[in-house]
């Protein structure tokens, strides 16, 4: 269906002009018991992303699987209704949603296709080091601007040679009188074809340990220097923007240094604290879209004279995919809450990163079990599903370095288990 014949009923539009003229917080920071009722306003704002997804993305995410077409017009339209950079503060022209909040809307929008949603919250992860460091003139240039106009922007950390060993990467930034001079090579960068203007993590300090030899840049696209590589062509979500990026003598002015120098490895792992529980909704819409699709499927095949869900081998296979799929949801949600409260979440954002993966990963599989034969074929929807889930247990740190973090949590805090 064309964007333009989609007509949004007056009452979700409102919704955003609600959010910024109210102090409407996540349910869980208003009462110290535990809840798991949403307000109005939230339960708004998600009937809104849900509206959008099933209207809008999930009739064209075929079309964008297929084609590896970037999904302007899709983004530009999530972007007027306030579906695009969810957490930039009000005080920058944003709605200021809490980590909560935004997992309501991720899960939404991921569940119509995850590869737009990728390039829709790739934005948020760009943000995300800004929202955590970046000073008052820096944001307002940089944050405000996304909400002015549906522009993009990258997380420009991972290297070739590095992956997830963060602390062994190669780009380097020189002091060469009052400006920054970077060198080197990004690669796997969603959005990097489409970006605006880049958060760079690079290395100020050969000799500094991880902690304090890196610093992180905000870069604008356009910078004399910056080659933007091919587009990749991925396994699945190929709707998002995924390309290496090369920095040759790219010049930095130093209002552009990110927080302190020294300090940028600390700041691009906070900001994973904001993006995993985003990352793990995401996965949760695709779970719990699998789920559905398995379960109508189920009622409507009929084998040995009756619907196959009234086999228990079947039932038992969607009944495994609702646990899994509830299970990581509460995760994301605590993982959330934590952060809106203001309390460290990394044990937690691991948590819920590397269990609603795992359960993507899972339901995924199993859906295109139920669908049999049809569902390894690109005619239905969960061979897409199928494809698509890899990349949980991939990006925004693999499935192995969630519980690495995990892990060392215990052995730190081992009076609190």
């Amino acid at each position: 269906m064309p964007l333009q014949m989609i007509k949004f009923p007056r009452r979700f539009c409102s919704v955003i002009g609600r959010y910024s003229s109210i102090a409407v917080r996540s349910f869980a920071t208003t009462t110290g018991s535990i809840n798991f009722s949403l307000n109005e306003v939230q339960r708004e704002f998600k009937e809104l992303a849900r509206n959008f997804s099933r209207e809008v993305i999930a009739p064209n995410a075929a079309h964008h699987d297929k084609t590896g077409e970037y999904p302007t017009e899709i983004i530009k339209k999530a972007w007027e209704l306030g579906l695009v950079n969810t957490h930039i503060p009000q005080e920058y022209g944003g709605v200021g949603l809490g980590v909560l909040d935004g997992s309501l809307v991720t899960e939404e929008i991921a569940w119509g296709c995850t590869g737009i949603q990728t390039a829709i919250e790739a934005n948020g992860l760009a943000e995300a080091p800004l929202i955590v460091a970046g000073n008052k003139e820096q944001n307002k240039k940089y944050l405000g601007r996304m909400t002015e106009e549906p522009l993009m922007a990258a997380y420009c950390v991972t290297e070739p040679g590095a992956g997830s060993d963060v602390a062994g990467l190669s780009t380097r930034a020189e002091k060469k009188g009052d400006k920054w001079v970077i060198n080197g090579q990004k690669m796997w960068i969603t959005n990097g074809g489409k970006a605006n203007w880049y958060f760079v993590l690079a290395r100020t300090d050969p000799n500094a340990k991880p902690g304090s030899a890196f610093t992180g840049f905000i870069v604008d696209a356009d910078t004399p220097g910056i080659t933007i590589g091919r587009k990749e062509i991925n396994m699945g979500q190929r709707a998002s923007d995924t390309r290496g990026i090369s920095f040759e003598n790219v010049v930095v002015p130093e209002e552009n240094l990110l927080g302190v120098v020294g300090k940028g490895f600390k700041i691009a792992m906070s900001a994973f604290d904001i993006t995993r529980p985003l990352i793990a909704a995401a996965a949760v819409g695709l779970a719990r879209r699998a789920l559905e699709e398995a379960t109508k499927y189920s009622l409507e095949r009929r084998t040995m004279g009756k619907p196959i869900f009234e086999h228990q081998s079947i039932a038992f296979i969607l009944a495994d995919m609702a646990i899994g799929i509830e299970s990581a949801r509460n995760t994301v949600w605590k993982a959330g809450w934590m952060h809106d409260q203001g309390e460290k979440n990394s044990f937690y954002a691991s948590i819920a990163k590397a269990l609603a993966s795992d359960v993507a990963v899972n339901s995924a599989n199993m859906a295109v079990q139920v669908f049999g034969g049809n569902g390894f074929n690109t005619e239905y929807p969960v061979e897409k599903l199928y494809r698509d889930s890899k990349i949980f247990q991939i990006y925004e740190g693999t499935s192995q370095i969630q519980r690495l973090i995990i892990s060392r949590h215990l052995a730190d805090n081992i009076s609190d288990i």
